[in-house]
């Protein structure tokens, strides 16, 4: 399907033109990062065009920070958009609140075409009848007060210093169906809708006519999003009916829930991406995992963002809740881990290392920790370890080493001032002296030096420790 904007005119792209548009009043949640990823994998699979939206009308509740801070999250992930902030083309621009004048001569067309009215309802008016409604037994929806009111009541009201909102007339006795990519056909009544505000009283647009109209004019044929906006749906589609402007073709995908089956919240731990990110976790680990969570598959290995895409189908997102894991993701993130190159690798686990640390010496420890971590934490006892003093010993690591004598020490100490810490020959003279073979003769060294009996390989902490610093811990015990 080729998207068509407002004017009839074909869009940039004839593969899917999809989108996200987060509204900047919080952090980038991993339900919403989910989401941003379904819709780029969507774009990309069809070699269409992935859009940025902000939706940052509610002047109150929205942040430059957090718009940034969203911008910055998503550019991690590996999600470019074609279109959006510090990408603008005719289409933008991509914050709502540069809009105005547009919604402005929207509103303009749906009041003479008495699609829309003003409303004078006050907060406590419309709870009150809300409350009265759920008394009774009805489904609580605006009871059309304003809806009839004569030009000369609006003056009146106004007169008053009455601000109204601008409600949207939703023609009775209707039936809207359609359907969702998901979920299948959807039918709605509209006598169970009700009027909504398409207009704040500040003046600004409300969410179900800007997010409609927007996705319109930028040409966006499909949307994946969050299933708690199934319900939105029936409502956007009026507002483009009445408008004569195309609507995209929705799919509303499965919520992320903790693994107790509640809303994901932070009594589950981390759930921004900014929080994974802290605590070091791998882009790839985190959208590998995302890509899997309620997209099923036969895909079992890590994969890229395009092999992604390849395989992305909008036919295997699952409708039930998907429950978030955390086990999974340190899966997918040790699986990363491992596949990180010498250089990605230093870059992830540098800040750790003692400053002024020799590069030779920084590479051996990497290398030699690597496959024991999983988070950047893990390594942190390490560092103390290679580089810091002479290891503590718990009793029974005591009891082991006193155990192995003096002379099985004497022999490790003389071959590491003749060898440094060359592990092999360590482990040759020992061998030697004392006839120990298999853990009777590493675990007493492993101990000594490192004061754990498991862990990284011994023979590459060694080559990552300071010269000297094994023959000094050997000695303690000769």
């Amino acid at each position: 399907m080729t998207g068509m904007d407002s004017t009839g005119g074909e869009s940039f792209s004839r593969g899917p033109t999809t989108r996200f548009a987060p509204s900047p009043t919080g952090e980038l949640h991993l339900g919403n990062a989910r989401t941003a990823l379904f819709n780029f994998l969507l774009a990309r699979h069809g070699e269409g065009r992935f859009l940025l939206r902000i939706e940052d009308t509610d002047a109150e509740r929205s942040d430059a920070e957090h718009t940034a801070a969203l911008l910055e999250d998503l550019s991690w992930l590996g999600l470019c958009w074609d279109g959006g902030p510090g990408r603008e083309d005719e289409r933008g621009p991509y914050h709502q609140s540069q809009r105005g004048a547009l919604y402005e001569r929207l509103f303009v067309t749906l009041e003479r075409q008495g699609r829309a009215y003003p409303c004078f309802c006050t907060p406590l008016e419309l709870e009150a009848s809300r409350h009265a409604q759920r008394s009774s037994g009805r489904p609580p929806r605006y009871a059309g007060t304003c809806r009839d009111l004569t030009s000369g009541e609006q003056q009146r009201r106004r007169a008053q210093g009455l601000k109204p909102t601008t409600r949207f007339r939703v023609p009775p006795g209707r039936r809207i169906e359609f359907i969702d990519v998901v979920h299948g056909p959807q039918s709605f009544l509209s006598d169970d809708i009700g009027d909504f505000v398409i207009r704040r009283a500040d003046g600004s647009a409300a969410f179900f006519f800007c997010n409609a109209v927007d996705d319109a004019s930028m040409g966006v044929t499909q949307v994946l999003r969050g299933e708690d906006h199934l319900a939105n749906t029936p409502r956007q589609l009026l507002v483009l009916e009445a408008l004569d402007l195309p609507a995209p073709r929705y799919g509303h995908v499965s919520l992320v829930v903790g693994p107790d089956g509640s809303p994901l919240s932070k009594r589950h731990g981390a759930t921004s991406v900014r929080e994974f990110r802290e605590r070091g976790y791998r882009p790839e680990a985190l959208t590998n995992y995302l890509f899997r969570l309620g997209h099923s598959g036969a895909e079992h290995a890590l994969l890229s963002l395009s092999a992604m895409a390849r395989t992305f189908d909008v036919a295997r997102l699952g409708r039930a809740p998907s429950h978030f894991d955390g086990q999974q993701l340190a899966i997918w993130q040790k699986e990363t881990v491992h596949r990180l190159s010498a250089e990605e690798a230093h870059a992830w686990l540098g800040a750790l290392l003692p400053p002024g640390l020799d590069r030779a010496c920084a590479s051996a420890f990497i290398a030699a920790v690597l496959p024991n971590v999983v988070l950047p934490q893990d390594a942190r006892p390490w560092v103390d370890i290679v580089f810091g003093g002479p290891p503590a010993l718990s009793p029974a690591a005591e009891q082991t080493v006193k155990a192995a004598g003096s002379a099985y020490f004497a022999a490790a100490a003389q071959a590491a001032a003749q060898c440094g810490n060359d592990l092999p020959a360590i482990a040759a003279a020992v061998r030697a002296a004392t006839g120990r073979k298999g853990a009777q003769l590493y675990l007493p060294l492993r101990l000594a030096l490192t004061g754990c009996p498991h862990g990284p390989e011994l023979a590459p902490l060694l080559r990552a420790m300071p010269a000297g610093q094994a023959l000094e811990r050997l000695k303690r015990f000769a």
